[in-house]
């Protein structure tokens, strides 16, 4: 169905670019674009302002409407909007286009795309294939889930561009069988996560699959480490994998000295080389665009050193292996951060770290699972209970000393407390700098 000049709904304007660059781009090609969301404007003031020179027929917010939805001949729908909705439903049984931001961008992109998904490290990954595409001299435009959309970049991209995308596993749910493969894909790795979304493992390793193979096609090329496969698999994901041809990441041999700490940054690394091989970038530009790399706001984002403290903003660390990986990169000498909105995952990764940690403070709706779980395993450390991630830090800074460091890496999502991760991340650094200050 074109969408050009058709009656468009956008259900889910969210607060990270996705519904606007979505809603900009409909009303642009003549659509008569309704814009509906649970949020109120307060919460999507900055979204509804990014909006405010573009021709929105109709605002829908606080609530969404059957009427909205039975009116529309596409519906494009935010990541956030839990598959299988009902009025989504609806909406396809009456012969609704039912499509997403990404889908949109996939149909029409004459770039060739390198699509990175995983359960950890898919943001850093595909950063890192960004830098090396652009050190070996390729037009390159990195977006999806890392935090910026690519249709406005459609008009730029031609044969030989290169669209490096982050898809999550929400995203990958809501693709049809129909919309295009990319040209290469990526696992970063897999282990359960977004559970709270998806209902079951289950679920949440078949949308990853959609990645590889769906509606009956295979992609060409992927990357991914044979355990992951198996793990995928083995958590319900179909085996069929066609004619695709599979490369494992590069040897940690074949990786430069990282500016970036942690072994994970270096898996992601090494991901992110075999992605590179595999579409023929020189083993020089491989290394230049690793050495390059600078790493990514909120992951082991350095936040500044207080009296000999440093600290580390890790708060895209939203998983326990993430925040086991982020302890590891500190073995021995650092106070850890951790709490949030809890999705249900199991803790045993970062249960695990802990006795690598001084102490650990944990705050927010998961905080008390997270302590009580982290006193029965006898984690060996000062272990503390708070309310809010300002007070966690406060003790993390009267029990520290000179030359040890305090990260948070929450383990958590951060939707009790903040809009997002950002947001949670920003108040961190806002923190560490009254520190200074005082």
């Amino acid at each position: 169905m074109d969408v050009d000049n058709c009656h468009a709904l956008v259900m889910g304007l969210g607060r990270h670019g996705g519904g606007v660059a979505a809603a900009r781009w409909l009303a642009e090609r003549g659509a008569t674009v309704t814009v509906t969301d649970l949020a109120d404007a307060d919460a999507l003031g900055e979204s509804i302002a990014e909006l405010a020179d573009c021709a929105i027929a109709a605002w829908r917010l606080g609530e969404h409407r059957k009427c909205d939805l039975d009116a529309a001949d596409v519906v494009v729908v935010n990541p956030a909007v839990r598959y299988r909705h009902p009025l989504v439903e609806r909406a396809a049984a009456r012969g609704a286009r039912i499509t997403s931001e990404l889908e949109l961008f996939l149909e029409r992109t004459p770039a060739r795309v390198i699509a990175v998904t995983g359960s950890n490290g898919k943001s850093t990954t595909a950063a890192m294939i960004a830098e090396i595409l652009k050190s070996d001299g390729r037009s390159t435009h990195l977006g999806g889930n890392i935090g910026r959309s690519l249709l406005a970049d459609l008009q730029a991209m031609h044969a030989e561009s290169w669209a490096v995308l982050e898809v999550s596993s929400a995203q990958l749910a809501w693709l049809s069988d129909d919309c295009p493969l990319p040209s290469l894909a990526v696992l970063t790795n897999f282990t359960p996560n977004h559970l709270d979304w998806h209902g079951s493992l289950k679920a949440y390793a078949a949308a990853k699959r959609r990645l590889f193979c769906r509606g009956g096609r295979s992609v060409d090329t992927a990357v991914a480490a044979g355990a992951d496969r198996v793990a995928l698999a083995l958590n319900g994901a179909s085996r069929d994998e066609g004619p695709t041809r599979w490369h494992e990441p590069a040897d940690d041999d074949d990786v430069p000295t990282l500016p970036v700490p942690g072994e994970h940054n270096r898996a992601d690394a090494a991901c992110a080389a075999a992605a590179a091989r595999a579409v023929g970038c020189a083993a020089e530009a491989i290394a230049a665009g690793l050495r390059g790399f600078a790493g990514l706001p909120h992951r082991l984002e350095p936040a500044g050193a207080v009296a000999g403290r440093e600290f580390f903003n890790d708060s895209m660390a939203t998983t326990p292996e993430s925040t086991a990986a982020a302890v590891r990169a500190f073995a021995g000498r650092c106070w850890l951060l951790a709490g949030g909105y809890d999705k249900g995952l199991d803790m045993s990764p970062l249960l695990a770290a802990l006795p690598l940690v001084h102490g650990a403070a944990f705050y927010g709706a998961s905080g008390p699972r997270l302590h009580a779980l982290a006193t029965r395993a006898q984690a060996g450390c000062p272990l503390e209970l708070f309310d809010a991630l300002d007070e966690a830090l406060e003790w993390c800074w009267r029990q520290s000393r000179a030359g040890e460091a305090i990260i948070l890496s929450p383990a958590s999502a951060s939707y009790d407390q903040f809009v997002d991760y950002g947001q949670r991340g920003e108040r961190f650094k806002s923190l560490v700098r009254a520190l200074a200050a005082r």
